[in-house]
C-alpha cells in the first residue's frame, strides 16, 4: 500500500535494505534521482530487483511545468498547449509520446493526466497543467490521453479528485479550502470522474478541503465522505485509489504524518505516497504496522486493502513486468526528434485553428 521516494542516483545498500524490509507497492522517482536516461533504468531495475513482488514504478509526467525528464530528454508541451490544439487525434498522441519515452526509462505507471477544471482561482497555482475551464473538453482530452498511455502500456492515474480548480492555494504548502457547493462541484469539477470512471486505473486525491459537502475542513485525503462515500459509492469508481504525498503541507495541516497513513487508509486509500524523507516513509510504515497488531478491524481493513492491490497487480501483471532494453545514445535521440516535431504539429494545428 506504501509508493515510497527516496534521495540518491542509484540503490545504495541502505536503501537496498529498506526496501528489501518494507516491500513497498512502488517507488517514484523524481529530478533528484534523474540524470540521465541509462541510469534511470538501471536505478529502477535495481529497485525493482530488491523487492519481491512487482512494484508501481513511478512518476509524474504530464509535459509542460511537470516534467521530470525534460533535461534527460526533452521538454514535452504542456497539457494547455496541448489541449489548445483542440485534436483529438493530439491528445493522444501526447500521451501516447509520454508512455514511450517514461517506457524506454523503465517506468510502468504516470500521474497523469491532471483533471482539474482551469478556473481563475487556480491559475496561479496550477498554470499550464489544465486544459480547460470546460469540464466537457477536460473529457475529450483525458480520454484520449489515457488511450495513448494505454497504448504503450502504461498505467495512468486521473488527478486531483475531487478537484483543485477552485483552490487558491498550493497544497504542497498548504490546505486549501475550497467553498462551492456540491451541486455545482457535482456538475463541473466531478464530472470528468463521473465520465471517466471506467477509464480510469487510478485515481489520486488531492489535500484540499470542502467544508460545504463535508461540513469539516478535512482533506479530501483523509475523508471517508470523499473516498469511500462519493467516489466509490456514488460515482462507482472501483480502481486504485491514491492519496497525494503525505508530506505535502496541505495534508500535515490536518494530521502528523502517522495519524495521516492510518487515516487516509481508513477513509478509502488503497496506496498512499511517501515521496521524499526516509524518516516519514519509516513513520507512515510503522503506524499502519503497530496499529494492525492492536486493532483487529484495522488489521482486516489493511488486509483487504492488501487484497485489493494485490489483485489489480495480478491483472496489470503483464504492464508491470513488461522491461524496455536498456535506452542507448540513439534512443534517446530518437525520442527527442519525436517530441520536437510533435511540438512543432501542436505549434503550426493552433495557429491554423486561430
Amino acid at each position: 500500500m506504501l509508493i515510497m521516494g527516496f534521495d540518491g542516483t542509484d540503490v545504495s545498500a541502505r536503501l537496498r535494505s529498506t526496501l528489501g524490509t518494507l516491500n513497498p507497492g512502488g517507488v517514484i522517482l523524481f529530478k533528484r534521482n534523474i540524470e540521465e536516461a541509462a541510469q534511470v533504468h538501471q536505478l529502477l531495475r535495481h529497485a525493482q530487483r530488491a523487492v519481491t513482488t512487482p512494484m508501481f514504478l513511478c512518476v509524474d509526467m504530464e509535459g509542460g511545468t511537470v516534467d521530470r525528464l525534460r533535461d534527460v530528454i526533452a521538454p514535452v508541451p504542456s497539457v494547455a498547449d496541448v489541449g489548445a490544439a483542440g485534436s483529438a487525434k493530439l491528445f493522444r498522441k501526447h500521451g501516447r509520446l509520454i508512455s514511450d519515452e517514461i517506457r524506454a526509462l523503465g517506468f510502468n505507471t504516470d500521474f497523469a493526466p491532471c483533471l482539474d477544471l482551469r478556473f481563475a482561482a487556480s491559475k496561479k497555482v496550477l498554470g499550464s497543467r489544465t486544459v480547460s475551464d470546460s469540464p466537457k473538453q477536460t473529457i475529450r482530452y483525458a480520454r484520449a490521453f489515457l488511450r495513448g498511455l494505454n497504448d504503450a502500456g502504461v498505467i495512468g492515474c486521473g488527478k486531483h479528485f475531487p478537484g483543485l480548480g477552485e483552490g487558491t492555494l498550493d497544497s504542497h504548502l498548504h490546505l486549501p479550502s475550497i467553498e462551492k457547493k456540491w451541486k455545482a462541484l457535482w456538475k463541473e469539477d466531478l464530472l470528468p470522474y463521473r465520465k471517466l470512471r471506467k477509464d480510469l486505473p487510478m485515481v489520486m486525491v488531492a489535500h484540499a478541503a470542502y467544508p460545504t459537502v463535508t461540513g469539516d475542513r478535512l482533506p479530501a485525503s483523509l475523508s471517508k465522505v470523499w473516498m469511500r462515500g462519493i467516489l466509490k459509492k456514488k460515482i462507482g469508481f472501483d480502481g486504485m485509489i491514491v492519496s497525494d504525498d503525505l508530506e505535502m503541507g496541505g495534508v500535515l495541516a490536518a494530521a502528523p504524518i502517522g495519524d495521516a497513513a492510518v487515516q487516509t487508509l481508513r477513509a478509502g486509500s488503497d496506496l498512499m505516497l511517501v515521496c521524499h524523507k526516509e524518516e516519514h516513509v519509516w513513520l507512515a510504515f510503522e503506524s499502519v504496522y503497530k496499529l494492525a497488531e492492536t486493532d483487529r478491524d484495522f488489521a482486516k481493513l489493511v488486509a483487504k486493502k492488501y487484497t485489493r492491490v494485490i489483485g489489480f497487480k495480478r491483472h496489470s501483471h503483464s504492464l508491470l513486468t513488461r522491461i524496455a532494453a536498456r535506452p542507448t545514445p540513439r534512443t534517446v535521440d530518437k525520442l527527442c526528434r519525436r517530441i520536437w516535431e510533435f511540438t512543432e504539429e501542436i505549434r503550426l494545428t493552433t495557429e491554423a485553428a486561430r
